[in-house]
Protein backbone atom coordinates (compact mmCIF):
# COMPACT_ATOMS: atom_id res chain seq x y z
CA UNK A 1 0.00 0.00 0.00
CA UNK A 2 0.80 3.60 -0.77
CA UNK A 3 2.18 5.69 1.93
CA UNK A 4 4.83 9.13 2.18
CA UNK A 5 7.85 7.42 4.29
CA UNK A 6 9.77 11.03 4.12
CA UNK A 7 10.12 13.90 6.74
CA UNK A 8 6.52 15.10 7.69
CA UNK A 9 8.20 18.59 8.85
CA UNK A 10 9.32 18.86 4.76
CA UNK A 11 5.21 19.13 4.41
CA UNK A 12 4.34 21.22 6.89
CA UNK A 13 7.47 24.02 5.73
CA UNK A 14 6.47 23.69 1.96
CA UNK A 15 2.46 24.44 2.73
CA UNK A 16 4.44 27.15 4.77
CA UNK A 17 1.60 26.48 8.35
CA UNK A 18 1.80 24.23 11.04
CA UNK A 19 -0.02 20.83 9.94
CA UNK A 20 0.53 19.28 13.73
CA UNK A 21 1.90 15.73 11.85
CA UNK A 22 4.28 15.30 15.07
CA UNK A 23 1.78 15.32 17.72
CA UNK A 24 3.51 17.43 20.90
CA UNK A 25 7.01 18.07 18.74
CA UNK A 26 4.87 20.71 16.90
CA UNK A 27 3.83 22.89 20.22
CA UNK A 28 8.05 22.82 21.23
CA UNK A 29 10.86 24.94 20.03
CA UNK A 30 12.23 22.60 17.55
CA UNK A 31 9.10 22.31 15.14
CA UNK A 32 10.54 22.22 11.82
CA UNK A 33 8.73 25.27 10.54
CA UNK A 34 9.25 27.69 13.62
CA UNK A 35 13.36 27.27 12.79
CA UNK A 36 12.85 27.77 8.89
CA UNK A 37 10.19 29.54 8.17
CA UNK A 38 10.62 28.74 3.92
CA UNK A 39 9.89 26.03 2.17
CA UNK A 40 12.19 22.76 1.66
CA UNK A 41 14.38 22.60 -1.22
CA UNK A 42 17.83 24.55 -2.51
CA UNK A 43 15.10 27.04 -4.18
CA UNK A 44 13.01 27.52 -0.99
CA UNK A 45 14.18 30.75 0.04
CA UNK A 46 13.76 32.54 -3.35
CA UNK A 47 10.96 34.78 -4.49
CA UNK A 48 7.85 32.07 -5.34
CA UNK A 49 4.86 33.55 -7.83
CA UNK A 50 1.95 31.24 -7.44
CA UNK A 51 -0.38 31.56 -10.30
CA UNK A 52 -4.34 30.80 -9.46
CA UNK A 53 -4.26 27.26 -9.76
CA UNK A 54 -1.17 27.41 -7.74
CA UNK A 55 -3.05 28.61 -4.95
CA UNK A 56 -5.89 26.64 -5.20
CA UNK A 57 -3.29 23.29 -5.68
CA UNK A 58 -1.33 24.08 -2.49
CA UNK A 59 -4.95 24.38 -0.81
CA UNK A 60 -5.80 21.15 -2.06
CA UNK A 61 -2.35 19.76 -0.72
CA UNK A 62 -2.82 21.24 2.71
CA UNK A 63 -6.08 19.45 3.80
CA UNK A 64 -4.58 16.46 2.04
CA UNK A 65 -1.54 16.26 4.49
CA UNK A 66 -3.28 17.71 7.64
CA UNK A 67 -5.46 14.46 7.27
CA UNK A 68 -3.03 12.17 6.19
CA UNK A 69 -4.56 10.94 2.74
CA UNK A 70 -3.44 10.34 -0.55
CA UNK A 71 -4.35 11.37 -3.67
CA UNK A 72 -7.03 9.01 -5.08
CA UNK A 73 -8.77 8.85 -1.27
CA UNK A 74 -9.03 12.79 -0.97
CA UNK A 75 -10.84 12.22 -4.54
CA UNK A 76 -13.38 9.89 -3.90
CA UNK A 77 -13.96 12.16 -0.69
CA UNK A 78 -14.60 15.01 -2.57
CA UNK A 79 -17.15 13.55 -5.23
CA UNK A 80 -18.99 11.51 -2.28
CA UNK A 81 -19.03 15.41 -0.97
CA UNK A 82 -20.40 16.36 -4.08
CA UNK A 83 -23.31 14.05 -4.01
CA UNK A 84 -24.14 15.21 -0.87
CA UNK A 85 -26.14 17.84 -0.19
CA UNK A 86 -25.79 21.35 1.18
CA UNK A 87 -21.90 23.08 0.12
CA UNK A 88 -19.34 20.73 -1.33
CA UNK A 89 -16.30 22.88 0.45
CA UNK A 90 -17.70 22.06 3.79
CA UNK A 91 -18.83 18.75 3.08
CA UNK A 92 -15.15 17.76 2.11
CA UNK A 93 -14.22 19.02 5.38
CA UNK A 94 -16.98 16.86 7.23
CA UNK A 95 -16.65 13.62 5.79
CA UNK A 96 -12.15 14.11 6.47
CA UNK A 97 -12.83 15.09 9.79
CA UNK A 98 -15.57 11.88 10.55
CA UNK A 99 -12.77 9.22 9.30
CA UNK A 100 -12.38 6.88 11.97
CA UNK A 101 -8.77 8.03 12.19
CA UNK A 102 -9.17 11.84 12.75
CA UNK A 103 -11.54 10.83 15.00
CA UNK A 104 -9.24 8.58 17.33
CA UNK A 105 -6.70 11.23 17.19
CA UNK A 106 -9.31 14.34 18.35
CA UNK A 107 -10.72 12.01 21.32
CA UNK A 108 -6.69 11.78 22.27
CA UNK A 109 -6.25 7.73 21.54
CA UNK A 110 -2.86 9.27 19.68
CA UNK A 111 -0.97 11.41 19.28
CA UNK A 112 -1.14 12.26 15.82
CA UNK A 113 -3.42 10.27 13.11
CA UNK A 114 -0.21 8.62 11.37
CA UNK A 115 -0.15 7.05 15.03
CA UNK A 116 -4.23 6.75 15.11
CA UNK A 117 -4.09 4.99 11.81
CA UNK A 118 -1.16 2.21 13.00
CA UNK A 119 -3.61 1.58 16.27
CA UNK A 120 -6.51 1.20 13.98
CA UNK A 121 -5.00 -1.24 11.53
CA UNK A 122 -3.35 -3.58 14.32
CA UNK A 123 -6.76 -4.46 15.56
CA UNK A 124 -6.92 -2.03 18.91
CA UNK A 125 -10.09 0.24 17.80
CA UNK A 126 -13.69 -0.83 18.78
CA UNK A 127 -16.77 0.64 17.06
CA UNK A 128 -20.08 -0.52 18.83
CA UNK A 129 -18.75 -3.39 19.64
CA UNK A 130 -16.82 -4.33 16.99
CA UNK A 131 -13.58 -4.36 15.72
CA UNK A 132 -12.90 -1.94 12.93
CA UNK A 133 -9.45 -1.66 11.36
CA UNK A 134 -10.03 0.56 8.00
CA UNK A 135 -8.85 3.86 9.00
CA UNK A 136 -11.06 5.74 6.25
CA UNK A 137 -14.32 4.29 7.75
CA UNK A 138 -16.35 7.12 8.58
CA UNK A 139 -17.83 7.20 11.96
CA UNK A 140 -21.18 8.78 12.63
CA UNK A 141 -23.92 10.29 15.16
CA UNK A 142 -24.00 8.03 19.12
CA UNK A 143 -21.15 5.59 17.49
CA UNK A 144 -18.87 4.73 20.35
CA UNK A 145 -15.72 4.45 20.19
CA UNK A 146 -12.97 2.93 22.56
CA UNK A 147 -9.86 1.10 22.42
CA UNK A 148 -9.38 -2.71 23.44
CA UNK A 149 -7.76 -4.15 26.81
CA UNK A 150 -4.55 -4.70 25.45
CA UNK A 151 -3.39 -1.30 24.17
CA UNK A 152 -4.94 0.70 26.67
CA UNK A 153 -1.91 0.31 29.76
CA UNK A 154 0.37 1.51 26.77
CA UNK A 155 2.75 4.09 28.08
CA UNK A 156 2.16 6.24 24.79
CA UNK A 157 -1.88 6.23 25.47
CA UNK A 158 -1.12 8.52 28.26
CA UNK A 159 1.10 10.43 27.02
CA UNK A 160 -1.36 11.33 23.68
CA UNK A 161 -4.41 11.86 26.10
CA UNK A 162 -2.13 13.90 27.95
CA UNK A 163 -1.33 15.90 25.44
CA UNK A 164 -5.38 16.10 24.38
CA UNK A 165 -5.81 17.62 27.48
CA UNK A 166 -3.83 20.57 26.81
CA UNK A 167 -4.96 20.94 22.79
CA UNK A 168 -8.94 21.18 24.23
CA UNK A 169 -11.57 18.82 22.76
CA UNK A 170 -14.06 19.18 20.10
CA UNK A 171 -17.41 19.64 20.72
CA UNK A 172 -19.33 17.03 18.59
CA UNK A 173 -16.94 14.45 20.52
CA UNK A 174 -17.94 12.92 23.86
CA UNK A 175 -14.67 11.78 25.56
CA UNK A 176 -14.99 9.08 28.67
CA UNK A 177 -11.44 9.12 29.68
CA UNK A 178 -11.47 6.72 32.16
CA UNK A 179 -13.40 4.09 29.95
CA UNK A 180 -10.96 4.66 27.11
CA UNK A 181 -13.70 5.45 25.32
CA UNK A 182 -15.63 8.61 23.84
CA UNK A 183 -18.73 8.95 22.01
CA UNK A 184 -19.60 10.71 18.29
CA UNK A 185 -22.20 13.29 19.71
CA UNK A 186 -23.38 15.03 16.15
CA UNK A 187 -21.75 16.26 12.82
CA UNK A 188 -19.27 18.84 13.08
CA UNK A 189 -19.38 22.60 11.83
CA UNK A 190 -17.30 24.49 10.00
CA UNK A 191 -17.58 27.40 13.01
CA UNK A 192 -16.46 24.38 15.63
CA UNK A 193 -13.53 23.47 13.71
CA UNK A 194 -9.88 22.96 15.18
CA UNK A 195 -6.87 25.02 13.79
CA UNK A 196 -5.43 24.81 11.41
CA UNK A 197 -8.38 23.49 9.53
CA UNK A 198 -10.42 26.64 10.81
CA UNK A 199 -7.99 28.32 8.18
CA UNK A 200 -8.86 25.90 4.87
CA UNK A 201 -10.35 27.71 1.76
CA UNK A 202 -12.39 24.82 1.13
CA UNK A 203 -13.87 27.17 -1.73
CA UNK A 204 -10.35 26.71 -3.77
CA UNK A 205 -10.35 23.28 -3.77
CA UNK A 206 -13.64 23.05 -5.41
CA UNK A 207 -12.55 25.44 -7.72
CA UNK A 208 -9.78 23.13 -8.39
CA UNK A 209 -11.93 19.98 -9.20
CA UNK A 210 -14.51 21.94 -11.49
CA UNK A 211 -11.95 22.73 -13.83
Amino acid sequence: MARYNDSVCRLCRREGDKLYLKGTRCMTEKCAIERRQYPPGQHGQGRIKQSDYGVQLREKQKVKRIYGVLERQFANTFVRARRMKGMTGENLLMLLERRLDNTVYRFGFARSRAEARQIIRHGHVVVNGRGVDVPSFVTSSDDRIELSESIRKAPGIAEALDAASKRGTVPWLELRKEEFAGVVRGNPRREDLPMPVREVREQLIVELYSK
